[in-house]
């Protein structure tokens, strides 16, 4: 299902829940008081409404945060691994390092065979072209076979 079939589906089938759920929310809030957490609660909701309600006008966006968890849930379970960095200088680094692979991942490269094409490359590569190595422009310069599968 593309974008634009996504976006008709949540409009037909959300829009209605959703302004339901404003108008609830705005009902309920007046007869809260201010200090309580459900409150304090609908309040951080309403004030980021249009931001909670983008999904209906744009099928790209998704309607979970899984995708997300999922790509973080390497750094969650390599945590202590992570302490072992060496040192801050070591710690940086691998922070570096690991945030232009997911890069290069959610850019649909495969990152072994970027970082290896970048690391042939990148002595030969004038400075104010360097910009041409990273991720998302790496693709027009890849050959057919390596983009992830």
């Amino acid at each position: 299902m593309g974008a634009d079939q996504r976006r008709a589906a949540r409009q037909e089938r959300s829009t209605p829940l959703v302004a339901e759920l404003e108008a609830w929310m705005r009902d309920h809030r007046a007869s809260l008081s201010r200090h309580a957490p459900v409150a304090q609660a609908m309040d951080y909701m309403l004030r980021r409404w249009e931001g909670f309600t983008r999904f209906l006008d744009d099928g790209r966006v998704c309607l979970t945060n899984n995708a997300a968890e999922r790509a973080l849930r390497g750094i969650a379970l390599g945590r202590k691994a992570w302490l072992f960095a060496g040192s801050d200088r070591g710690a940086e680094r691998a922070a570096v390092m690991y945030s232009l692979i997911g890069t290069a991942r959610l850019n649909d490269i495969d990152p072994q065979a970027w970082l290896a094409d970048v690391l042939a490359r990148i002595a030969d590569t004038p400075q104010n072209r360097l910009s041409e190595l990273l991720p998302w422009n790496w693709r027009a310069a890849c050959h057919p076979g390596s983009l992830a599968a």
